[in-house]
């Protein structure tokens, strides 16, 4: 009867030594998940801030180059006033 009862007092510590890995395991997973959570609510938010930032980039961009266009057509127009002044003082300077 000791040996038997030995027996089953093993089998009773392995089954809590089992129940309590479990328990760990099941703890370890419900970390795990609530970290892949909080990933998962950096990643939408680093999309959401990448989309914005994409559209600013957009926006800027477009500005410069309304600007650097608008740049260019008054060179172009101080040129041409320039030209126009030198052509008139040779054809007044010749007559």
């Amino acid at each position: 009867m000791e040996n038997g009862k030995s027996r089953l007092q093993q089998t009773q510590d392995d089954v809590e030594e089992l129940k309590d890995i479990m328990l760990d395991n099941l703890n370890k997973a419900d970390e795990r998940n609530e970290k892949l959570g909080e990933l998962e609510n950096r990643a939408e938010d680093l999309l959401e801030r990448g989309k914005a930032f994409e559209k600013n980039t957009k926006q800027l961009k477009t500005q410069t180059e309304s600007g650097n266009r608008r740049m260019r057509m008054l060179f172009i127009a101080v040129g041409v006033v320039g030209a126009l002044i030198i052509v008139g003082l040779i054809i007044f300077a010749v007559v």
